[in-house]
């Protein structure tokens, strides 16, 4: 059972946010409180994760070690240093990781994650060792060539949008960055190319990525409403 196995979960919060007009988002404010604050603040209180690993940009190390004695976060054992891609942030992140048989990879920029979404998450991931939070298209997606005309529509039922809480059994993720030798956009996509089979689970849309100012923005609109 996974509630009797040790589970670690890694925030990755490496990212330059080169889109937020020079705000660091991840110290940036949402109902009094920093992006990152609010993201540790559920794992840290979710019963079925045992330790936490902060994965911050080199010039956000003191200053997210400061948070972390601030807010008194008992399960976050490391603040480490990230890479120059995504996965390379996250390998950093489960290097640090102490004999955890499951582990949660969560982005940052997602404050509005929930301790539901983590638990699904490790459900979900029983069948396979491998699961994400996704959710269902609701746009019209047209595929295109380099100049612009489209190409396919593929049948909207088929496509998910994916988020981050990821779920992993630590032995297959570990394996996955190890052997990886070409830039990935998420987790899941390391683990697809080993031949793994991956689980969605429901997501939800409110879980939304903090990008832009605007995101910050709605993200602070969607915390007054449901968050608070």
């Amino acid at each position: 059972m996974i509630n009797q196995k040790k589970v670690g979960a890694v925030i990755v919060a490496a990212g330059r946010g080169e889109r937020m007009g020079g705000v660091d988002k991840m110290f940036a404010q949402i109902a009094g409180k920093p992006v990152l604050a609010r993201v540790v603040s559920v794992f840290e209180a979710c019963s079925l994760i045992d330790q936490i690993v902060i994965v911050l940009g080199e010039q956000n190390l003191e200053r997210g070690k400061k948070l972390v004695a601030e807010e008194g976060w008992s399960k976050v054992t490391d603040v480490c240093p990230g890479g120059k891609l995504r996965q390379d942030s996250v390998a950093a992140g489960l290097g640090r990781l102490k004999d955890c048989h499951w582990v949660v990879i969560h982005d940052g920029a997602r404050p509005l994650v929930t301790a539901a979404s983590i638990e699904a998450g490790l459900e979900a991931a029983k069948e396979t060792g491998a699961a994400v939070a996704a959710v269902p298209v609701a746009d019209t997606i047209k595929v295109a060539a380099d100049d612009r005309f489209v190409q396919s529509t593929p049948p909207r039922r088929s496509l998910w949008a994916v988020q981050t809480p990821q779920v992993f059994r630590s032995d297959i993720i570990t394996e996955a960055y190890r052997k990886i030798r070409v830039e990935v956009t998420d987790d899941a996509s390391a683990v697809e190319r080993m031949g793994y089979r991956v689980k969605l689970y429901m997501g939800s849309y409110d879980n939304i990525k903090i990008t832009t100012a605007n995101d910050l923005a709605l993200a602070e609109v969607i915390w007054q409403k449901h968050g608070a």
